[in-house]
C-alpha cells in the first residue's frame, strides 16, 4: 500500500482498432501522493495543488470526498492516493489523474478519474461497485462516455475500466466501445512504485525528459497521422453541464 509519496514509473499503450489501426506506446512517470498532499518542489519536475481537483490551490481531498459523499461512499473511505503527472519545467498537461480511494483495510472501494482534454475542459468518471463492495483486480466497470476528448471519436458509447493496485505496482486499463458496442480503442498504463526522493525525481526527468510536453505532442502527432489516413475530424461539441459520471448502477443518495 502506498503510505508515503511514491514515484510511479510506467508504460503507456494506446491502440485504435478501427476504422484504421493505429498504435503507439511510450514510457512515462507519475507522482503517487497520499492525500492530503503538500506541494512537491523541484526545478525540473514538481507538483502543485492548483493542477488538480478544484484547481484553485486547495488540497483536493475535500473535493474528492464531496463527490464520494454524493454516492454514499465517503464514510467507507479512509485513504486516498492521487496518481498524477508532475509539472515539468513549469508546464503541466494531465490527460487523466486518478484518485484511488481505500477503506480502513486498504481495499479499493472507488477510483475517481479526473479527465482533461486539450481544450481546457475537465470531467470526472467515478468508478465503484453499485453495492460499494471492494473493486477486484479482474473486474471491469462500465460508464457512459459523455466527455469529448479525441476529435476522432464521437461523444457516445461506453468506457470500461479495470484497476489492479498492489503494494508495489499499479495497472490501469481503459477501453472504449462505440455506440454499437464494438471495441474501438484500448489503453493501458502499467508500472511500479519506488520511494519519491529528489534524486529519484531527477533521474525520472532525465530518463523521460519533458514528459508533459511529450504527452500533448504525441496527442497532436497522432491526430495528424489519423487525418492523413483519412479519419474524419469531429468538431468539439459544447461540454455537457454534468461534471461527474458514475459507473453504471452506481446511484446518488
Amino acid at each position: 500500500m502506498v503510505i508515503t509519496p511514491q514515484l510511479y514509473t510506467a508504460h503507456v499503450v494506446h491502440k485504435r482498432l478501427f476504422p484504421k489501426v493505429n498504435a503507439f506506446h511510450y514510457g512515462i512517470y507519475y507522482l503517487a501522493l497520499p492525500l492530503p498532499a503538500a506541494s512537491v518542489p523541484g526545478r525540473l519536475a514538481s507538483f502543485h495543488r492548483e493542477d488538480v481537483g478544484r484547481r484553485d490551490g486547495s488540497d483536493p481531498t475535500p473535493w474528492v470526498r464531496d463527490i464520494l459523499a454524493e454516492y454514499g461512499l465517503d464514510h467507507k473511505i479512509q485513504h486516498i492516493i492521487l496518481v498524477t503527472m508532475p509539472r515539468v519545467l513549469g508546464y503541466v498537461f494531465n490527460p487523466v489523474s486518478f484518485y484511488f480511494c481505500m477503506d480502513d483495510s486498504h481495499a479499493l472501494r472507488a477510483v475517481l478519474c479526473e479527465v482533461h482534454n486539450t481544450f481546457g475542459e475537465q470531467h470526472n468518471y467515478l468508478c465503484a461497485n453499485a453495492d460499494h463492495a471492494p473493486i477486484t483486480a479482474d473486474q471491469w466497470l462500465e460508464a457512459e462516455k459523455v466527455f469529448h476528448v479525441s476529435p476522432f471519436l464521437k461523444r457516445h458509447g461506453d468506457y470500461k475500466f479495470r484497476f489492479d493496485f498492489t503494494a508495489d505496482a499499479l495497472g490501469i486499463w481503459i477501453d472504449y466501445y462505440d455506440a454499437d458496442q464494438q471495441k474501438q480503442l484500448v489503453t493501458s498504463l502499467t508500472g511500479t512504485f519506488a520511494p519519491l526522493t529528489s534524486q529519484a525525481l531527477q533521474h525520472a526527468f532525465w530518463r523521460h525528459p519533458l514528459v508533459a510536453v511529450k504527452a500533448i505532442s504525441l496527442i497532436h502527432w497522432q491526430a495528424l497521422k489519423l487525418l492523413l489516413r483519412g479519419i474524419r475530424f469531429i468538431t468539439k461539441p459544447a461540454q455537457l453541464a454534468q461534471r461527474t459520471t458514475a459507473t453504471r448502477n452506481l446511484n446518488k443518495i
